[in-house]
């Protein structure tokens, strides 16, 4: 089925040193531009990421320190990257929980505030689940009937993500090809933050969601311990969800004294 798309969207799959957002680095990333006629174009950078790559992490994607050493840093395509995918939806294969979160983090290192929150986002993993309960090749398999070959490359994961979107749109009556209806359908939770350190509750209150104030409301937590936040800022947090601290910071102020 093709997609009904009002924007062009951006199918992207990212390959990393590793799974924390805060410390790891993309040194692949390939984004696929599916435009509302159906035209397609697709865009692969490898990246040099400035920290080693982990010999564990090289088996899997095939990518070793000598593949990316005279290759950009992210910061000299970030420009490049934030204007190809300016005013366009985003999809991807677990993408709300560790690629979005990923590319956010390397375009704040790189000095680009790039809000992913301003786009419709939806994620072909989390309509997998939902509506049959697996992998990217077990889809692919699934819903395509076929072999994802040269998995764990970033171009096929991209591409093989983009068919499964249109294979699912296919297979389900429930789902409305609208990508604003399909990026509500993959959001289980509703962050306030990339991380999902902060929630927003059914009023729209922001909600701590780790820790000892888990389930407290974020506002009246920073208002009365001052140092919690100051430990946020002085951790490992990512800098996505230290600058969400940071405005709650501003705007608890603002609270009535009790």
């Amino acid at each position: 089925m093709q997609l009904n798309l009002r924007n062009p969207l951006v199918f992207f799959d990212v390959e990393t040193t590793g799974l924390d957002i805060a410390t790891d680095r993309i040194v692949e990333i390939s984004i696929l531009k599916v435009m509302p006629d159906g035209q397609e174009d697709q865009k692969t950078f490898r990246l040099n990421p400035t920290v080693p790559i982990p010999e564990q992490v090289t088996k899997i994607h095939g990518i070793t320190d000598a593949d990316v050493a005279n290759c950009p840093v992210f910061k000299e395509i970030a420009c490049t990257l934030a204007k190809y995918i300016e005013g366009c939806d985003v999809a991807g294969y677990n993408s709300i929980k560790f690629d979005i979160p990923m590319l956010a983090e390397e375009f704040l290192r790189a000095g680009i505030a790039f809000d992913f929150r301003k786009r419709k986002l939806i994620d072909v993993q989390t309509i997998f689940h939902k509506m049959e309960q697996r992998t990217l090749s077990a889809a692919y398999k699934f819903y395509c009937n076929k072999e994802l070959q040269d998995a764990h490359s970033a171009a096929a994961d991209a591409y093989a993500t983009y068919e499964i979107l249109q294979a699912q749109l296919d297979r389900y009556e429930t789902l409305t090809n609208d990508m604003g209806k399909l990026s509500e359908f993959s959001m289980q939770r509703r962050n306030l933050d990339y991380a999902g350190r902060v929630i927003l509750d059914e009023k729209d209150v922001p909600i701590i969601n780790f820790g000892k104030y888990k389930g407290q409301k974020a506002l009246e937590v920073i208002a009365k311990d001052p140092s919690y936040y100051a430990w946020i800022m002085n951790s490992t947090f990512t800098l996505d969800t230290k600058r969400v601290f940071t405005d709650l910071r501003i705007k608890s102020k603002t609270l009535p004294m009790s």
